[in-house]
């Protein structure tokens, strides 16, 4: 896996300097699971792209590893939660590497889901998903924007999607 982005952000609430290095990749095989933080989807349902609110902010549904659990455990917990859909089929997109100070680097996971509601959204369990939206994915930077590498991102995952 060979670096192609880089980028720095300031955490709003320690003040801490973070470099992310953005990678695509087509497998995990080489990631160490314990080293991983986060799984996030490019959910993508009869051609529309899943966005989720998470409080003020509009993001990609995916969250955190639980003790325990593998990539693809919580990754279906996860898109199940925050958008009452079922992952028909996932694919590795990308890895982000994050270098905070003071800390280990450690893995954030981007994948590509194709997925298919249960039913309607309802809530997010654990509350922290107030809404969703299937959106046309040439417009998610209406919702957020995460600069070129989330641009790498979204064509990627679109680009297997469509294969």
């Amino acid at each position: 896996m060979e670096s192609i982005l880089i980028a720095k952000y300031t955490n709003p609430k320690t003040g801490k300097l973070a470099r992310f290095e953005y990678s695509h990749t087509n497998s995990f095989d080489s990631i160490d699971p314990g080293k991983v933080s986060q799984v996030y989807g490019v959910c993508l349902c009869d051609g529309k792209m899943i966005v989720v609110k998470s409080e003020i902010t509009w993001v990609l549904p995916g969250g955190t590893m639980e003790p325990g659990e593998g990539i693809e455990q919580t990754l279906r917990r996860e898109i199940k939660e925050e958008t009452n859909m079922e992952i028909l089929e996932w694919k590795p997109v990308g890895v982000q590497t994050v270098f905070e100070d003071g800390k280990e680097p450690y893995f954030q996971l981007r994948v590509m889901c194709q997925v298919r509601p249960f039913g309607p959204f309802v809530s997010d369990p654990d509350g922290d998903i107030t809404e969703i939206k299937l959106i046309d994915p040439k417009d998610y930077k209406k919702y957020f924007d995460w600069g070129e590498i989330g641009e790498e991102i979204i064509n990627k995952a679109k680009k297997i999607y469509m294969s």
